[in-house]
């Protein structure tokens, strides 16, 4: 086997983990619940603390490998997510838990960008990476696949402490192998750290999700409330006031420029929004309103993820021979369809309209993933590519927390509008793909990346 393919496959193997642990945690919500006596934002919070602090760091992190070598950046975050995970199977209360949840998230914003670079400088043939980014996809979905089957046998076994232990050998065991093949690589020209920008990007994420998070317990209107979205507001404002003026920002903002390039962060932005609030609701909807066992309920949600294994090497070929459009408009038009099948979900529904449903988002899932990425990294200067692929990871991230958030919000509120917003962001993505993929698009893409970037 080419030693390319070998470094892929260790790449690969942390996103196993990654991805593994968003659908275990939350087939285990409902049991954490029970166990610490969680409220409804503290169930929350379990996911989006995790989310937030990755979103947050997930650029610094692509920089810094850039700067002073991608494995050796790559094997910290693999030590420090698998002595989170440890963390997390020990925790006595639901603020160790979500403590530990940080540690995991310190050690994931090293593992997604930085591996996704490697796998760029790697892969430098267009179509050889389209293929190898369809496979990235492709475990997405296998670790989807994995996530409620494994988690939902763990806790109805061990109890929930116990989905936090399938991390630890595999994070072993790809740190052995990184150390063993993967070359060490760095930017010819690492760019300087932006402290300033790093605290802001915090600062908004944080004070924006906390106002959502928090605002049906606390009330919309409250002085807490709306200062947190002041801060948000305003921590927005500054940052797009102070990158330009750097020579090495955090974000290029200019790369915003692109339509493709714009229109993928907003794509990526939606989507997770759907799949962290898809989660996030089903497993509320699959345990509390249906009443099934954790088990039962990673099964019910077998279907999405095993369409996810199939439509994302399919997603990878049609990338590399028709371009992005289509596998975007088949996300969108996928995903909103099968949202659209949940609403009015209740105890009686039938068993076949939710099987369409998970096969349906599943598909359009498993199509969006690699036209993101692919655009994210098109076009960028090699040595820009663990920072292309960091804002890429950002949006999935920051989508992930706020789709959490919002719908844990709609939930406590009394609503039951959920699987209509959810059905909304499959439109956004279905008019966002089809908006930033034509003609006129792609000649914003061409000024942007004939102008002379910083060395």
């Amino acid at each position: 086997m080419p030693r390319r393919y070998l470094i892929l496959a260790i790449c690969c193997m942390s996103l196993l983990i990654i991805s593994m642990d968003v659908t275990i945690v939350n087939i285990a919500l409902p049991a954490i619940r029970a166990d610490l006596g969680a409220s409804l934002s503290g169930l929350q919070w379990t996911i989006d603390a995790y989310t937030l602090v990755l979103a947050s760091l997930l650029v610094l992190a692509g920089s810094t490998a850039d700067r002073i070598g991608r494995r050796r950046v790559f094997q910290a975050g693999l030590v420090l997510f698998t002595a989170g995970s440890l963390l997390c199977s020990i925790a006595p209360t639901l603020g160790w838990l979500i403590a530990a949840r940080i540690v995991q998230a310190v050690g994931g914003s090293m593992l997604n960008p930085v591996a996704m670079s490697i796998i760029t400088n790697t892969f430098t043939d267009n179509r050889e990476r389209a293929r190898a980014i369809g496979v990235w996809g492709a475990v997405t979905g296998f670790s989807m696949a994995l996530g409620p089957i494994a988690g939902g046998l763990l806790v109805h076994t061990f109890g929930w402490p116990s989905i936090f232990w399938i991390n630890v050998p595999v994070g072993v065991a790809a740190f052995i192998l990184a150390w063993r093949f993967i070359p060490e690589s760095r930017a010819e020209h690492p760019r300087r750290l932006d402290p300033v920008g790093q605290i802001l990007v915090l600062t908004a994420l944080a004070s924006v999700t906390y106002a959502i998070i928090e605002g049906p317990a606390e009330g919309w209107t409250s002085p807490q409330i709306l200062g947190c979205a002041a801060l948000g507001v305003a921590a927005v404002a500054a940052l797009l006031r102070w990158e330009p003026r750097r020579d090495e920002p955090l974000i290029e903002l200019r790369f915003f420029r692109s339509a493709p390039f714009s229109g993928a962060t907003l794509i990526a932005v939606c989507a997770f929004a759907g799949l962290g609030g898809f989660l996030f609701l089903n497993t509320l909807y699959l345990q509390e309103t249906r009443d099934l066992s954790a088990l039962h309920a990673g099964l019910y949600t077998l279907p999405m993820a095993g369409m996810t294994i199939v439509a994302s090497p399919i997603s990878g070929r049609l990338v590399a021979g028709r371009g992005t459009r289509l596998p975007l408009i088949v996300a969108g038009t996928a995903m909103a369809l099968g949202m659209l099948l949940m609403t009015g979900a209740a105890p009686d529904t039938p068993i076949w309209r939710l099987v369409l449903a998970y096969l349906l988002f599943g598909l359009g899932f498993g199509m969006v993933n690699t036209p993101i990425t692919n655009t994210a990294v098109s076009g960028m200067p090699r040595a820009r590519a663990g920072v292309a692929a960091a804002i890429a990871s950002t949006s999935r991230q920051v989508g992930s927390a706020l789709g959490v958030a919002v719908i844990g919000a709609v939930v406590a509120s009394g609503s039951t509008g959920g699987w209509w917003i959810l059905c909304g962001l499959g439109l956004a993505v279905l008019t966002l793909g089809f908006a930033s993929t034509g003609r006129w698009a792609r000649t914003t893409t061409g000024r942007v990346y004939a102008e002379k970037l910083p060395a």
